[in-house]
This record gives structure tokens, sequence and C-alpha cells, in this order.
């Protein structure tokens, strides 16, 4: 995985910035966007991967009918 690239661009407007933030979105592939969520996600979760998932199961009496 390829660390983000941390970019500053400076807009006349709000609609000209989100124009240019659509633009971006059309031009980021699946993979890119994948690659994204994880480096996110090893950002906040470091250790997830180690981690795994947590196992938990509840037991509920049904109400009698």
């Amino acid at each position: 995985m390829k660390g983000m690239e941390k970019t500053v661009r400076i807009f006349e407007s709000f609609g000209e910035a989100d124009a240019a933030d659509a633009e971006d979105d059309i031009h980021t592939s699946p993979d890119e966007r994948l690659d994204m969520v994880f480096e996110l996600q090893r950002r906040v979760y470091p250790d997830a991967a180690e981690q795994g998932f947590a196992r938990v199961c509840r037991v509920i009496e049904l109400e009698g009918s």
C-alpha cells in the first residue's frame, strides 16, 4: 500500500471546489478507493489485522405467546 499524498488547492467558490472534488472522484479507480479505505483504517486502528473479529454471542429468551 502506498501512502496518500497531501495536497492543498485554493478555489474561488464552494461550487468550484465541489466540482473539482467530483472530477477527482470520477478519475479515482476502485483499487485506489480501496487503498484509501485501508490506509485510513490502518491509521485509526493500527493493530486491526492482528486483532481479528470479535466473537460475540448473546442468548435471549423469547417472550411467551
